[in-house]
């Protein structure tokens, strides 16, 4: 559990930028500030997944509350408007292919005017901010103490609030104000955007029916009050502060029918329950008061992650358990496959495969969730083509992208991390069946050349990309401009052909194959490897081979081919190398993706689009790449106690870093320079998974 007390969050400017999350399991997710306040585009109560687990649209904001007792008005509301025009102009007019967005930066501003903000800083009688998978505000106002605690109902678009009202003093009255949208939860509203067909409902509450989409119902009830119409159903020109920071404006507009009135009679207590949920079809019922209260849903939820945490078996690991209630935020059910997958981190990417494979191990195996392990690797072996797993599933439901290299590679790491983890008889039997014929796919397509230049070179080893294509995990392109090209012969794509290698004749052995083939394949791309990637000037890895051309740059990638289970080098070559690594590239939570000596390096990830582009891996420090880095350093030092006792400290900015960005989980990166501060996705599924599996390998007796 996480919690901060008042003299932690009474600064709103300070505490903006610090995030809770919760998900549904299918893709819907609620979001916000520690303070009460919407900081970003991809924050509110419930933003719900019409086609799990994409097509997700932000329904429900939040909701304001006042207290009132006599003359005494106390408002609870926590928020930021944009006031007036402060005339400062940013330009950023890129156009971007939409296949190439991240859908953090969708928001590109095109010479706008900066508007001062307006706070509205009812965190000043928050009193304390609980965070365990379900989040809890306390307020004291007056003689008044309100606690209210949401959770989001599993596998389903629903939202539960409680209101616990105690009241110590006079009558007094509560007004809720449910702030509602409709929008792509990358978008934003105006009041144009925002019409609606409005049905009160005689069991106390009302639905919402988009004039957009009329087979949607927004559906909201309330145990008890009464709905007041508003004369002002608008809330205009909320504003982001994170999407400011980013140089756009920031700016989204509520819809608001009601207010919420319920009368808090003299020293009394009340338990109110709110509930809101978006139905799919006219001919579902809207939520009903006898649903299941608020108090009922949080408790099942609270149940669940109780579950999840006994299962993993880390016993009073508080740390450990924080991840493992992190982990679940990223597995999913697609409904295309009705099976477990994963989604690359929120609130905005979708399920890609690399991130996917690499998270595997953390957030499956280092749970004891083997049976969604097992449907995460059907999952993707249902969509190989031409021997590649896909790189991410689009979130509007077209077709999968197959821009990458490693991601087939990959999947071969997740494979065998499944097999010793669980190794029975059954698991191996699901292999040869499912899996086995998808890995032979991926070995023949890429030794005889498939999509995207990806081929294997005389040397045995991998050829990947050409052009304009990004096919490795530093794949930012905008247009036509390659931030970082690494076409030719990447060191990590070679480290995990090296492994895929060893392990397809580890399978093919088990399964009475002949391995002869993958066994001279593997020694001989080592051979070529050893010879090729080590520099002796630098003791260290080249980043890149293009023919004669070696690309000396410092770069993280080289460490996979220290931590993969099956590796190349030499005892001193891979000590090198994690000593290069540790000087060079270590930065707080995470690795820089650039030696801050060389001229590209760049420090700071914020600002514009192209501004963040540079930074992205050119300096940015990676979050999950400290997963390898910490195996790295165990396996150099011989996983002596002595190495594990460093291996903990190498993680106390991740332990830090749990309180700050989004409450219990890890961003996707950091700044490379001090203090290091988080970016991008603020919960990021290969951050949280690679932590966790090398974690459990330190606890490991």
């Amino acid at each position: 559990m996480f919690h901060l007390k008042q003299n932690e969050l009474s600064d709103f400017q300070q505490n903006i930028r610090r995030e809770w999350a919760m998900t549904n399991g299918i893709g819907g997710y609620a979001g916000g500030s520690v303070t009460g306040a919407c900081c970003r585009t991809h924050q509110g109560y419930l933003i719900a997944s019409l086609h799990p687990p994409v097509e997700r649209y932000m329904v429900f904001s939040k909701t304001n509350e006042v207290l009132s007792c006599g003359d005494q008005i106390y408002n609870l509301e926590a928020s930021q408007h944009a006031g007036k025009d402060s005339g400062a102009t940013i330009i950023d007019a890129k156009d971007i292919p939409a296949e190439y967005q991240r859908a953090d930066t969708v928001n590109v501003a095109s010479d706008f005017h900066m508007r001062e903000p307006v706070y509205t800083e009812g965190q000043r009688y928050l009193t304390d901010f609980t965070y365990d998978g379900t989040v809890a505000f306390d307020y004291q106002a007056g003689e008044i103490h309100l606690k209210k605690q949401l959770a989001l109902v599993r596998n389903e678009n629903t939202v539960a609030i409680s209101y616990t009202v105690s009241n110590n003093g006079p009558e007094a009255e509560l007004s809720i104000t449910p702030l509602m949208n409709y929008r792509d939860h990358s978008g934003s509203s105006t009041k144009d955007s925002l019409k609606f067909k409005t049905e009160i409902n005689q069991s106390g509450g009302f639905t919402l029916i988009p004039n957009s989409a009329p087979q949607l119902r927004i559906c909201l009830s309330c145990s008890e009050g009464t709905f007041i119409p508003r004369d002002n159903c608008f809330d205009v020109d909320m504003q982001y502060q994170i999407e400011v920071d980013n140089e756009t404006p920031g700016l989204d507009t509520h819809f608001c029918p009601y207010d919420i009135r319920i009368l808090l009679p003299a020293h009394s207590t009340k338990q109110v329950s709110l509930l809101c949920s978006v139905k799919c079809s006219k001919e579902e019922d809207p939520l009903k008061p006898d649903s299941g209260t608020a108090d009922h849903i949080i408790a099942d939820v609270k149940n669940y992650y109780d579950g999840l945490i006994q299962n993993a078996g880390y016993g009073n690991d508080d740390f450990a358990n924080a991840l493992v209630v992190a982990a679940d935020q990223f597995l999913v059910r697609r409904s295309s496959t009705n099976l477990m997958t994963v989604l690359a981190g929120l609130p905005w990417f979708t399920d890609w495969g690399r991130d996917t494979m690499i998270a595997f191990s953390g957030l499956t195996l280092a749970t004891g969730r083997f049976s969604d392990a097992r449907e995460i690797l059907s999952t993707f072996a249902q969509y190989i083509r031409h021997g590649l797993v896909p790189n991410m599933f689009p979130d509007s439901g077209q077709e999968p992208l197959y821009n990458t290299a490693d991601a087939s590679l990959w999947y071969f790491y997740a494979v065998d991390a499944y097999l010793k983890a669980t190794g029975e008889k059954s698991d191996y039997d699901f292999v040869q069946k499912q899996i086995y014929p998808a890995l032979c796919s991926i070995i023949h397509a890429y030794e005889t050349g498939t999509d995207f230049s990806i081929y294997m070179e005389e040397d045995a080893l991998i050829h990947a990309g050409s052009g304009n294509d990004q096919v490795t995990w530093m794949d930012v392109r905008v247009g036509d401009w390659v931030v970082t090209p690494r076409h030719g012969k990447p060191v990590e794509i070679n480290a995990l052909w090296y492994n895929a290698l060893c392990v397809m004749a580890e399978l093919s052995s088990r399964f009475h194959q002949d391995s002869t083939h993958y066994k001279m394949l593997a020694q001989k791309a080592a051979d070529f490897f050893r010879s090729q990637f080590w520099n002796p000037d630098r003791h260290c890895l080249y980043d890149v081979i293009d023919g004669q051309i070696k690309d000396d740059s410092i770069r993280p990638n080289q460490i996979f081919a220290v931590s993969l289970p099956h590796t190349m080098l030499s005892h001193e070559q891979a000590y090198e190398v994690v000593k290069t690594v540790e000087n060079k590239l270590l930065a707080g939570p995470g690795l820089r993706s650039l030696s801050p000596d060389h001229r590209d390096y760049h420090g700071i990830y914020c600002g514009s689009l192209p501004k963040r582009d540079a930074a992205y891996h050119q300096g940015t420090a990676w979050g999950y790449l400290m997963g390898a880095f910490i195996t790295a350093y165990l396996k150099v030092h011989g996983n002596t106690p002595e190495a594990k006792k460093q291996a903990l400290v190498f993680l106390e900015p991740v332990k830090k870093h749990l309180y700050e960005g989004c409450i219990g989980s890890i961003s996707e990166i950091f700044d490379g320079d001090e203090p290091h501060t988080c970016r991008g996705c603020y919960a990021q599924a290969w951050s949280v998974g690679e932590i966790l599996r090398c974690y459990r390998d330190i606890c490991k007796q």
